[in-house]
């Protein structure tokens, strides 16, 4: 469904103003400092209220503070799965064995239909009836149910705590992998969960787990690493992306002696493993990594090289300015880097630290600073507002936006992940969207008339005086007070 011409006139005058000057738009205050507060913490801290949600918040750091303790402590329960979402009911073991008898599924049907002998087409699809077309079909539901679960949790707090979410999101995209990968696909909904456990642990304990995840592996090649056939790629993206950055002070020659520190990490799923060391596709001998000599046998040397890249000081500064550009501003301010920076490096890469000094910042509340709404920020907080996913053509109507947009959900091929700037999204085509996919929501929500305590004045007046409620829920969602956090 999309917007009505007459609608979508007034909406395009409105949203083009903002477009042109966004941040002057904002620049004044929401109807009072409580409120603007918690549609701040809210929003940054989450994907926004929901009709539940406090609209004031006398003391706002004090509740960013609870609401961190809280995300801490659910990120140390299990993550709340319908029993629908069956492929993520899995642990590792069984989810290893199910994808391996896939890939021997389809391995042999290759062979078949390779050694079968040259007939006319009908009668050699009579000759080999195999239905190759479920061939992945485990793959594909794995697919399914990891986007899923990613709208729900994002959407409904009673179904994933939000900064919980927020964060999950944060480190998939800072450790992306790419479900277009085949190799890839079935383990996505795993690895979402695994870095969900570690979203607020120690970094160095993130990044072993996400090194040692199949996802990981499989993306970048590194179970494919061996001696006789040295893969760089995991061991170049380790330094230039997950932890040092590409000015972190390592050469192509670091590159070199981390891959073959790393040779033999790879993957066992015939007998259930998602990650096993091969000593015997191991390249071991004593190797130096930007200064740093190691020595230890086998597996041991990985660990040890990928715990000394986590608590380096360049990436204690690539974490700080990655989490500052996700929750205060685009350009990130750098007293407030560098104190993140120094909290990091202080607690060992501490992540729950590093969220305290950053929610206890004034930067974080200064209103000067403002985040505009990635795709999926906007989608889950436009969910959020009107009830959550409660059907599955919710969800693929949601799905199709993200894509359209350019975010579609584990959709990014290269491993740096998705921008998350007003630069990149912002644009008048973009908005439109945003204002189709509300149209969409309108159809069968309630107006979320509760948005008017966080709205400016203008916004209020603007929307009241629209008659259609559904409408109003059009011009609630896509107006510039909603594109804001």
């Amino acid at each position: 469904m999309h917007v009505p011409k007459p609608l979508l006139l007034r909406l395009t005058c409105v949203l083009s103003l903002a477009q042109a000057a966004w941040l002057p738009v904002h620049a004044g205050p929401l109807p009072d400092t409580s409120a603007q507060a918690a549609w701040r913490a809210q929003s940054r801290l989450g994907y926004g209220p929901g009709p539940s949600a406090p609209t004031t918040l006398p003391s706002a750091r004090a509740w960013a503070s609870r609401h961190l303790d809280a995300a801490v402590q659910a990120s140390q329960q299990p993550p709340r799965v319908p029993a629908e979402l069956s492929t993520l009911q899995l642990d590792m073991p069984a989810l290893a064995r199910e994808v391996f008898q896939e890939r021997e599924a389809q391995r042999s049907n290759r062979a078949a239909r390779a050694t079968a002998p040259v007939v006319n087409v009908m009668a050699g699809m009579a000759a080999n009836p195999t239905p190759t077309g479920n061939l992945d079909r485990f793959s594909r539901d794995a697919t399914r149910d990891a986007l899923a679960w990613r709208l729900q949790a994002c959407s409904d707090p009673q179904f994933e705590h939000p900064l919980l979410a927020k964060m999950t999101e944060f480190w998939f995209n800072h450790l992306n992998v790419f479900v277009g990968k085949g190799s890839v696909r079935p383990f996505v909904g795993h690895y979402v969960h695994t870095l969900r456990r570690h979203a607020f642990g120690k970094f160095e304990d993130l990044l072993l787990a996400s090194a040692t995840h199949p996802a990981m592996l499989q993306y970048l090649d590194q179970a494919q690493s061996t001696v006789r056939g040295l893969n760089e790629n995991y061991a170049r993206e380790l330094m230039e992306l997950h932890t040092l950055g590409v000015n972190g002070g390592y050469t192509q020659a670091d590159v070199r002696e981390l891959a073959r520190i790393l040779t033999g990490w790879s993957i066992a799923l015939n007998e259930g493993e998602g990650f096993r060391f091969r000593i015997a596709a191991h390249e071991g001998s004593v190797r130096r990594v930007m200064g740093q000599e190691f020595s230890q046998y086998g597996q041991a040397q990985g660990v040890a090289a990928i715990r000394f890249l986590a608590r380096h000081p360049a990436t204690a500064q690539r974490i700080a300015t990655r989490l500052t550009s996700f929750f205060v501003s685009d350009q990130p301010p750098p007293a407030l880097v560098e104190r993140l920076a120094q909290t990091f490096s202080a607690t060992q890469g501490d992540i729950r630290a590093v969220m305290q000094t950053l929610i206890d910042s004034p930067e974080f509340w200064d209103a000067d600073h403002v985040l505009f709404k990635t795709p999926l920020d906007f989608t889950c907080s436009a969910l959020a507002a009107t009830g959550g996913v409660r059907s599955p053509e919710d969800a693929r109507t949601a799905l199709g936006f993200l894509s359209g947009t350019g975010q579609a959900m584990h959709g990014w091929q290269t491993p740096d992940g998705y921008k998350t700037d007003a630069a990149t999204w912002l644009a008048p085509e973009a908005l439109t969207r945003r204002a189709d996919f509300a149209s969409s929501l309108a159809r069968q929500s309630a107006e979320p008339a509760f948005l008017s305590a966080y709205a400016t004045a203008t916004s209020r007046e603007r929307i009241g005086r629209e008659p259609d409620p559904r409408l109003r829920t059009v011009l609630w969602l896509a107006g510039p007070d909603f594109m804001l956090k």
